[in-house]
């Protein structure tokens, strides 16, 4: 998994409410394998029209959004269904951090699980940050997680909780496997030991 660490990148406001993960990905592409072009499920009923067009209203369709790396989201992002896909694509259009005053819950832990990082600031705060990334376009927004600090396109920071446990993982890019992984040795060493007592397992 890749490390979460500092990110200063393009913002894109997503100025929706209840933004579910039908909408991040439609449920009929879930049997689709990820690989080349699966970016382009990335929000598709809202990002496109009927015809493969894309809906000029949408934020993602708008330059410079489209090189958005970082999406400050409304209420309740990531409700509705438990699908993993909804991570995967939002990362593959290359989306590694959302902002929003609350998450669906399942989904929150997706985003930690793949080494995205969610965001969870005040509503009023998450308005503030769209206004501004709506009046300029373009504008920046940094993400510190060490320092678990969020500092907008003009310069005010503002403070965010996450757990410790999710804090170290994402900083040092460690999935569950990686977690594991980390104890080999000491795997392997009672693995060696539990075979020498009872070698008839072997």
């Amino acid at each position: 998994m890749e490390a979460f660490t500092k990110l200063t990148a393009i913002a894109a406001p997503l100025d929706m409410a209840n933004c579910d993960t039908d909408k991040i990905i439609p449920g009929r592409f879930l049997r689709k394998l990820r690989g080349p072009g699966y970016d382009k499920l990335a929000f598709h009923d809202i990002r496109f029209n009927a015809d493969g067009s894309e809906h000029p209203d949408f934020v993602l369709n708008k330059t410079p959004f489209r090189n958005a790396k970082i999406l400050v989201a409304a209420v309740n992002f990531g409700c509705g269904s438990s699908r993993e896909a909804a991570v995967y694509v939002m990362w593959d259009f290359g989306i590694r951090c959302v902002i929003a005053p609350s998450f669906g819950d399942i989904h929150y832990g997706n985003e930690l699980q793949n080494g995205m990082l969610p965001v969870v600031l005040p509503d009023e705060v998450c308005a503030k940050l769209r206004a501004q990334l709506n009046a300029q376009p373009g504008a920046a927004i940094s993400v510190d997680l060490d320092a678990q600090k969020v500092t907008g396109p003009d310069g005010a920071h503002y403070a965010f909780a996450i757990d410790a446990n999710s804090k170290e993982r994402l900083l040092k890019g460690l999935d569950d496997i990686g977690l594991v992984m980390q104890y080999s040795a000491e795997i392997e060493a009672f693995e060696r030991r539990h075979l020498s007592a009872m070698p008839w397992l072997a």
